[in-house]
Formats: C-alpha cells, structure tokens, sequence
C-alpha cells in the first residue's frame, strides 16, 4: 500500500478551537472521562451532595449537580477558557498538588466538543448564574440552588469522526457508573446520586468507608475482609484488604487511591499482588479497597492528562511500605483471627446438582506417595489431669509427645482400599462443663477421618472441614519461613543430621550443582555432596523435614538452584522453593490418622499466620453452619 505524500505548508498557529479539540482527544476520550472531570472539580469546590443524570450512556447528556461553593459570576467565563485554574499558580503548586484536579484542561477541551452550560451560585449571591457555549459566551442571570450544574449535551456532535468509535449505549454507560462507583467509595463522606435515562440507579447516602465499600463491592467483600491502618514516616496506608475467598477471577474488585485519586500504578499494584502470593492461586485476583496518603511532593501526579498514573519519588520504599502493611494484614488470617473464618456455605451450595454430584462424592482416587513427615503437632490443650488427659483414655486429649513416632511406625494399618467402609475412629466424648470451651477452639474438635482426607470437626457454630494435607502444608511453610529468617538474624538453622546418608544417582548436572552451591545449600539447612561424578550423598536436612523423602527434596533444591542460581533462590525465588519443600513434607492422603494427631493439627491451624489457606491458594477448612446443615434435611419446616 502506498504512503499518503504529505502536504507541505507553510508553519502556522494553530486556532484555538482546533487546539481544544485536539487536547480533547487526551482528556475527554469517552463519556466517562467527562464524568470523572466534572466529579472531581465538584469534590474540590467542597461538595458533599452530587448527583449524576446520564441519558443514553451519557453521549447524548451528561449533567452533574453539586452544593459546593460555587463559581463567581465574573469567574465563569474563565472556568471555560484554556489553562486557567484556581488550583494552582506556581511550580511550587505544581509540585505539591492537593487537588484532584489542576490543569484547567477539562472544561475547556468539553466545551470544544459538545454543548455546555454552567449554572452556578455562591452563597453570597441572590442568584444563579449562566453561561452557554464557551468562554466567549455571555454570563446572564438564572435560577439555581447553591452550587454549580454542569450540563454536557451532544458529545462530539462536531467530531463525527470520534463519534463513531463510541460503543454501545450500555457499554458508555458502564464506564461512567464505574467512574462514579471508584470516586463514591474514595468519599463515604459526600453523598452521591446516579440517574440513567430519567431512572435512578445508584444512591449512596454519607457513612463510614466499612458501609460504602460493603455497598459497592458487595456482601462477599463485606464478609471476607480485614481493615488496614499503618503509617511509617510521611506514608499512611488504610482501607480493607479482602481474604482470599473473596477473590475474583477478574481484576475489577481492585481499587488503589493516592490522596484521594483513583490510580493504576504497577508498583503498587505488584506490591499487593506479592504480598498476597502466599494466600492466592495464581489464577485469582484479590479484591481490596485501599488508600495510601503521603505528602504531595514525593508524588507526581502530572504525568498524564487522565491523572490515573503516577510517579513516586521513592518507588521502592513505597512498594515496600505497602507489601509489608498488606503481608502483616493477611498473616493475621489464623483460625483465630476475626473476620478471617471462611464463610460458611448456604444448603444451595452445600447441596450437589447433577452436574457436580461427582465432584460433590469426591472419588477415592489418591494412593499413597510415599514416607511422609509426622506433623510437627503441639502438646494436648487439656489441663494435666482431667478426664480428657486420663491415660488410656481413647478421646481427644491423649498426650501428642509421641506423634512423630506414630507416623513413621512401620506396623501401623494401612490405609483402606477405595469403596471400603471408614475405619471406625474413637469418638470424643461430650465435652464436661469444666474442660475447655469450644470458643477457645475455633475449629473445635475432631470427630472422624473422611476418606484419609478430611477432617471432620465439631465446633459451637456447627461442622468444620479440614483439608489435613493443605492444612499441614501451611504450617510446615511457615515454619520454613521463620526457621530461615531467623538464620538470616544470626540464628543457626536446626539441621537433622542422617544417621545413614542418602545416596542416589545423579547426572553431572546436578553433581556440578551441587558442588557450585553449597552456601546456598547451607543456608537451606541442606548438606549434599559428591561422593563420585554419578552419585550425591543428602548428609542432613532441615529439622522441620527430617521424616521426608530425602532423595526428592534433594532434587527439587537442585532443580531450583541451578534453574534460578543461589542468590536468587535465596531473594526472589526463596518461597516458591520453600512451598515446594512443604508440599512434598506434608501428611498425604490416605495417612490415617487417630483423633489426638487430628486435634493437634487443628491447634496448630489456630496458631498458625495465614492458616486459612494453603500456600497454592486453595483453602484448608470450610464451615458448615447448623442452620445450612437444618435447611437440608428440612429441620424445622
């Protein structure tokens, strides 16, 4: 295809109308972007009362009314000019803006492509004002409350060419509610309307920011969230993280804002999305409402005439300071912590249709996988001494000291073939009123093992089920984690020295690697070494994965090692690896387990930061209220 030959002409000013025009196509790229512009301009003039009326998803009007202070009638024709603004006067301003809006661009570049008029009145006034058009239009005398009306009819009624690449009326629609929803939840404090073609959609009277987010995000982000407030230095970050079952499998329950602006930026949304890495599968988006204050001069916010990007001074202290507050809030997701308890399921979702009864009757597919760690589990919870520690007693609180010995027994039954009955598991007796509560024990106390999977508990608020394998999988990860921060403070990692070493065959990739790396090995709490060029002998492991399968930890170190290097592994590949060595460490399906072993590692659910899910995302237990198990076997109907 040939090139269109340019036209060669004289260099001449451009217009002004054409200069509008042209700044329009930056500013106003949709109805929704008008939206914004006139939304943020009603927030700097004071307004704590807005309201929004669209027709035909605001292309064809787009009219906002607010009480704010108003414009003086003398003033107005410079609110239409270009580049004239009362928001900022100097450099000095520019670099400390405090306003959601500053460049004076706006309402100039709207006005160049569709029918505007503004209709203000300030308090002192004894009435409105009006100017039509531009800012060569005439100020006349109107009626009007206090305040100011921006009416927007027509848009690109001058520009067909821009007109047609606008979608459909629902679509334009739903851009400028989105607009309106990310600003209403910035501003619990200002009351705000939304009407469409002449029916009001949304409205969302003053409240606490808890209130708005809930009516916004909805009742599952309400549900499944925990607040954030940390300052550090001239940062402060507030707002509501929400827990990994509120995830979404889109991007659109994220809202990040900087002073009060609505903002994508990719440092802080990394920073979020690796503070949740542990807690989240890799296929699901966390959903959170989030506001990070600082002092306007370590952030530039001209960076692009939409003002949804930014520039931080400090990129990396900010990123930093919001990883850390988000990580410490999502730690605190134990069994124990408020609001982090998984919602329970309703008898509709308990309740298998045709189409999931099978993935509802959970085929007895797993087999075993080999010799497997013994649960690092914690003492009995029962005061020494009571019916439930009485010695040979067969219920919950027979002592857990000899736990590991009881995984790694050789004589102990095999696990069931698949179809045969459960083996009969002793059952706990009632719990005597002068033991522990059950409120001390969120997820309660085991009753029975389910398929060599689950756990079934019985706590005060009805049935818990625990996945042992994800359960176990996050506890031995985060006790990996500590062990190796604590060696990073100066304290020696716990090694488990073999009484015989492991050797198995090895190509000369992995015997190089582990010659190459042996600091990083070390540092792991791992001793692998050459005995010839085809044979590595595993000396010791870390303490935490003595009963593991020495010869497939070794391999997956290696693997990672030489794929990543050691200084990487240590820095940015250190969890991955970490969760890899907990996911082959912990329990398996088919390992059964008796009661007390059951009870332990619930105790440690409870005591355990993020405990809620396994380091993969998935979760480790689910709450089954009475009233959702009542509803199906119609109790009380």
């Amino acid at each position: 295809m040939n090139a269109p030959v340019p036209t060669h002409r004289p260099i001449q000013q451009l217009p002004d109308q054409l200069i509008s025009q042209i700044a329009a196509g930056e500013v106003v790229e949709r109805p929704s972007a008008v939206v914004k512009e006139l939304l943020e301009n009603a927030l700097d003039a004071g307004a704590t009362t807005i309201t929004v009326r669209l027709e035909e998803g605001g292309v064809k009007r787009i009219a906002i009314t607010d009480n704010g202070r108003g414009i003086e009638p003398d003033q107005m024709p410079l609110a239409l000019a270009r580049h004239a603004t009362s928001k900022i006067a100097s450099l000095t301003d520019l670099e400390n803006v405090a306003t959601l809006g500053f460049r004076g661009e706006a309402l100039a570049s709207i006005a160049s492509v569709a029918a505007v008029s503004i209709t203000s009145r300030t308090k002192d006034a004894p009435h409105a004002w009006e100017i039509v058009g531009s800012h060569l239009g005439t100020v006349s005398p109107s009626s009007g409350p206090l305040g100011t009306t921006i009416d927007v009819q027509d848009l690109y009624f001058n520009t067909p060419a821009r007109r047609k690449f606008l979608k459909s009326e629902q679509t334009e629609y739903g851009h400028c509610a989105e607009v309106v929803r990310r600003i209403a939840l910035a501003r619990p404090d200002v009351t705000f309307s939304l009407t469409h073609n002449g029916r009001t959609i949304d409205h969302w009277a003053v409240g606490e920011m808890a209130r708005r987010s809930s009516q916004i995000l909805g009742n599952d982000f309400a549900e499944a969230r925990i607040a954030i407030d940390e300052s550090a230095g001239p940062l402060r970050l507030f707002g509501y993280a929400g827990l990994p079952t509120a995830s979404k499998a889109r991007a659109d329950g994220q809202f990040f804002y900087v002073n009060g602006r609505f903002v994508r930026d990719k440092v802080l949304v990394h920073a979020v999305r690796a503070a949740y890495q542990d807690v989240l599968h890799g296929d699901r988006f966390p959903s959170y409402v989030l506001a990070l204050d600082l002092d306007p001069a370590l952030v530039d916010v001209n960076v692009h005439p939409s003002k949804t990007e930014v520039r931080f001074r400090d990129s990396r202290a900010v990123h930093q300071f919001v990883f850390h507050a988000v990580q410490r809030a999502l730690a605190q997701t134990s069994a124990t912590a408020h609001g982090s308890v998984p919602a329970p399921l309703s008898a509709a979702e308990i309740t298998p249709s045709s189409s999931d009864a099978a993935a509802w009757r959970r085929p007895h597919e797993q087999t075993s996988f080999g010799t497997q760690l013994a649960p690092t589990f914690s003492p009995s919870p029962y005061p020494p001494g009571s019916r439930w520690d009485a010695p040979g007693t067969q219920g919950v609180a027979q002592s857990t000291a000899n736990y590991g010995a009881l995984f790694a027994d050789p004589e102990r039954p095999a696990a069931p073939m698949p179809g045969a009955p459960m083996s009969a598991a002793p059952m706990p007796m009632p719990m005597p009123s002068s033991g522990p509560s059950n409120d001390d024990f969120p997820l309660g106390f085991a009753l029975a093992q389910l398929h060599g999977i689950y756990i079934l508990a019985q706590n005060t608020r009805g049935l818990v089920l625990v996945d042992m394998h994800a359960a176990h999988e996050r506890i031995l990860y985060e006790q990996l984690k500590n062990a190796l921060d604590a060696q990073v403070e100066g304290q020696d990692m716990q090694v488990q020295s073999l009484l015989i070493p492991m050797t198995f065959f090895a190509d000369a990739i992995e015997v190089a690697t582990a010659n190459d790396h042996q600091d990083t090995l070390k540092a792991l709490g791992f001793d692998i070494a050459a005995l010839s060029p085809t044979t590595l002998a595993v000396r010791a492991v870390p303490t935490l994965l003595k009963n593991a399968d020495a010869q497939t930890l070794a391999r997956d170190v290696l693997r990672d090692v030489r794929e990543f290097g050691g200084s990487r592994v240590l820095i940015e590949r250190r969890n991955e690896l970490l969760g890899t060595l907990a996911c082959h460490t912990a329990v398996r399906a088919n390992r059964i387990l008796t009661i007390p072993e059951m009870n332990a590692l619930l105790r440690q659910m409870e005591s355990t930061e993020r405990a809620d899910q396994c380091n993969h995302g998935r979760p480790t237990w689910v709450q089954l209220e009475i009233a959702a198990l009542d509803k199906l076997f119609l109790r009380g109907q």
